[in-house]
């Protein structure tokens, strides 16, 4: 028996777009000669929908696609992720479409994804055993794949339609979980997952294949559309995980952010990405990650500098600049800042230089990226990074600005990796100068991070045992790290949440992003 397996990047709400999308790949699969076709969770839909599961007409819509869909299912079977509405509230289910176009609905019991809770509700009626041909399987909707205890024995092939996000190490997990499945249960195990960009999350699709000795068998391109055909009767060899390697890690990690400002961008219906170049590494990564997405005739940069920022900073933008084929303006902020301070002198005159100087340079130049934004349509990017996010290390309304942020959830460490990543693929665009120098806001003279941080080496790894691993201080401490640097990473995290809940779109590349996984409330007093 031959069947297709088809990890196609929807759009949520375009439910016209997604049938089409759905009825070609069924065509498709008729001149393969398969017997079966199966797409992922929520294919008529796209997903997260979130409150659009909550609106009976787009249910109607949904449910209207798949008797559209299933009027093109003569002669072959077809397994369709959708959103159904039962009496017992919205579902997400699978439609199990006969070579005849009958029509039958298999729900999800197991709703254990935040964004569908509150949205959709379990089914009563879980995964169901279905028939094609002389073979039987069983159809899974979702997280349900968890929490399935028996199969029956003649049982062929177990068939999983999902939406699982990407994030670091997740793939891995993945795999390893499915695979000690099949191997317990003695079963062929078929995963078919969404791709692409939605919003602040990313599909990674890399559907496949494990067989009942919990080996690899077949695996569909990651963060790419992909069909292909698993011939049930063939001699299918394991295969080896095509993902294993640190560089496989970095490689993922520019794959992923590129899709998802990609279709971020694409799917809103922008073209065009402006950035603040400041010749820092956050920001050349984020002009990198851009032209890889859009394309550099659709990526403008400028370069702002202060009364506080070195030359060679704007000479190592510049270059950074040239080396990506990007528009560049210079456009110098001493004037604005002058005239700023100046302004402000009856409220703020005889004070000591702090943080107020400091944001108001932020400020200014978010203005005019916003301004540029404004006037030509090119969308600012924002070029945060997770440990500055963490502790709180950033101006409100100033460098946490802008459309969408698709490096925010990645450590500084990670930031130089995928810096290293991008020069190794696509010939050191990055200068030297940028990897190598020392992190520095550059708002005061000869200001370095280090003045007030302990390095980011040091930040990140107590950062990630707090924010990943949900270690308590004591367990950071005992671990070897100095309890005074602990504490004082605690307390920037701690009292930073009021930033983070101000934050642009953050693009979600770890199992525990801010504002998801991880929540704290926006008023607190819990020390503990």
């Amino acid at each position: 028996m031959r069947i297709a397996l088809a990890q196609l990047n929807f759009t949520v709400g375009d439910i016209k777009t997604n049938t089409a999308k759905i009825i070609d790949a069924i065509e498709r699969a008729k001149r393969e000669q398969a017997d079966l076709v199966v797409f992922s969770e929520f294919a008529v839909s796209g997903t997260p929908a979130y409150g659009l599961l909550t609106k009976t007409t787009f249910l109607e819509l949904c449910e209207e696609a798949v008797e559209v869909i299933s009027s093109k299912c003569r002669g072959i079977a077809a397994i369709v992720g959708t959103p159904y509405l039962t009496a017992e509230g919205p579902i997400s289910a699978a439609a199990y479409i006969d070579g005849r176009g009958g029509v039958e609905f298999i729900g999800k019991r197991h709703v254990s994804a935040r964004r569908e809770m509150g949205y959709i509700v379990g089914s009563s009626i879980g995964s169901q055993t279905i028939s094609i041909a002389d073979k039987k399987f069983k159809v899974v909707v979702g997280d349900d794949l968890s929490y399935i205890e028996e199969i029956d024995e003649d049982v062929d092939l177990v068939i999983s339609v999902n939406a699982r996000r990407y994030g670091k190490g997740i793939l891995s997990r993945r795999l390893d979980n499915i695979s000690r499945f099949a191997f317990a249960e003695g079963k062929t195990i078929m995963l078919v997952n969404q791709v692409g960009g939605s919003g602040d999350i990313v599909y990674d699709g890399t559907s496949g294949i494990v067989n009942s000795d919990g080996k690899l068998l077949k695996v569909l391109k990651s963060f790419e559309e992909d069909l292909q055909i698993f011939d049930t009767e063939a001699e299918n060899v394991a295969i080896d995980v095509p993902f294993t390697t640190y560089n496989d890690r970095n490689a993922m990690l520019y794959k992923a952010a590129c899709l998802g400002l990609r279709d971020y961008f694409h799917k809103n219906g922008y073209a065009k990405a402006c950035i603040g170049l400041s010749g820092g590494i956050d920001s050349a990564v984020v002009a990198c990650l851009a032209v890889g997405a859009l394309g550099k005739e659709n990526v403008r940069v400028l370069l702002m500098p202060s009364p506080f920022t070195p030359n060679s900073s704007v000479e190592d933008a510049k270059k950074l600049a040239i080396n990506l084929g990007v528009e560049y303006s210079v456009l110098p902020i001493i004037e604005a800042y002058n005239a700023m301070v100046g302004t402000l002198k009856p409220v703020i005159g005889g004070t000591e230089f702090d943080a107020t100087e400091e944001n108001i340079q932020t400020r200014i130049r978010t203005t005019m990226l916003m301004a540029l934004q404004n006037k030509t349509g090119y969308m600012l990017l924002n070029s945060s990074n997770k440990s500055e996010n963490a502790l709180g290390w950033c101006t409100l309304y100033g460098d946490t600005a802008g459309t969408f942020s698709p490096t925010g959830d990645l450590y500084k460490g990670e930031i130089y990796d995928l810096a290293r990543y991008i020069n190794d693929l696509c010939g050191n665009v990055i200068p030297d100068e940028i990897l190598d120098k020392e992190p520095s806001s550059e708002l005061r003279p000869d200001q370095k991070d280090s003045d007030f941080l302990p390095h980011y080496e040091v930040i990140d790894a107590i950062l990630y045992r707090m924010i990943e691993k949900k270690q308590h201080r004591e367990e950071i401490i005992n671990a070897g790290f100095d309890a005074c640097v602990v504490e004082k990473i605690h307390t920037m995290v701690m009292d930073n949440e009021k930033k983070r809940y101000q934050f642009p779109p953050v693009l979600r590349l770890s199992p525990c992003a801010f504002g998801h996984e991880w929540l704290m409330p926006l008023v607190n007093h819990y020390h503990e």
